[in-house]
């Protein structure tokens, strides 16, 4: 759990450090500051033993731009630095924004319905599943965040 919120925490900092970048803001006035309402889902998928890189390419050939389609911001994905302990299945960890939560549900409906994913995933799962289980969390960035 401490690595989860280590990882999350780094994941959200960068995401504070590229907003400002991209913003070229040098001014830290709290009244110019733009205010990020969206929502933030994180998930964690346990991939099922040497899965993890048919997990990995599945999401770079084919996910991310269903996705896209889908109405999903990418912010970005990770895999943990640390080897899996024993019998601790192997990671993939990303976070998706959305503008609300509502918003969120519909883009997932509508992905897990979309025919070309019901494709890759049958084709990308011919020798088995490549996921054990998925942690979700959906967030929203503290009053003291970058993101706010």
């Amino acid at each position: 759990m401490r690595k989860r919120i280590g990882v999350l925490v780094l994941g959200l900092a960068a995401l504070g450090l590229a907003g400002h970048a991209a913003t070229g803001a040098d001014d830290t006035k709290k009244e110019d500051k733009k205010v990020d309402t969206r929502v933030f889902e994180l998930r964690t998928y346990h991939a099922k033993p040497g899965k993890l890189n048919a997990l990995n390419a599945r999401f770079r050939e084919h996910t991310n731009k269903l996705f896209e389609k889908h109405g999903m911001t990418i912010i970005g994905f990770w895999t943990p630095t640390d080897p899996p302990k024993d019998k601790e299945l192997e990671r993939l960890i990303y976070i998706l924004a959305f503008p609300s939560r509502d918003a969120a549900d519909k883009s997932w409906k509508a992905f897990l319905a979309d025919p070309d994913w019901k494709k890759v995933k049958d084709e990308s799962e011919k020798d088995g599943a490549l996921v054990d289980h998925v942690d979700r969390v959906f967030m929203n960035p503290t009053d003291y965040s970058p993101l706010k």
